[in-house]
């Protein structure tokens, strides 16, 4: 069974989206980070269950698709899942992460 790791980033992405939900519907901002946050639980049994990210193409660089939302992961270690980034599929992913490279 794998560590999934929250980076300092991927907290502050959930937070600034229950922040940006919560100007409409607080209850809708709870429930969509609880969801988001919890949708990585199936890493820890099957880290390779998210797709490698297109723009990257690294295998180690994974993402999972909840929603509308894009949870970028990277397999760093063999027992270890870093959550880097939680972005929105509307926007582009750019410099949003900073991946390690494959060796």
């Amino acid at each position: 069974m794998a560590q999934v790791i929250w980076s300092d980033s991927a907290i502050q992405d959930l937070n600034d989206i229950g922040e940006y939900i919560s100007k409409d519907s607080k209850r809708y901002a709870e429930i969509t980070v609880d969801l988001l946050f919890s949708s990585t639980d199936i890493l820890a049994d099957h880290p390779k269950a998210g797709r490698m990210v297109p723009e990257f193409e690294i295998e180690s660089i994974r993402e999972l698709i909840q929603g509308n939302y894009r949870i970028v992961y990277q397999l760093a270690e063999e027992q270890t899942i870093q959550i880097l980034a939680v972005h929105h599929v509307a926007r582009l992913l750019g410099n949003a992460i900073y991946p390690v490279k494959d060796e």
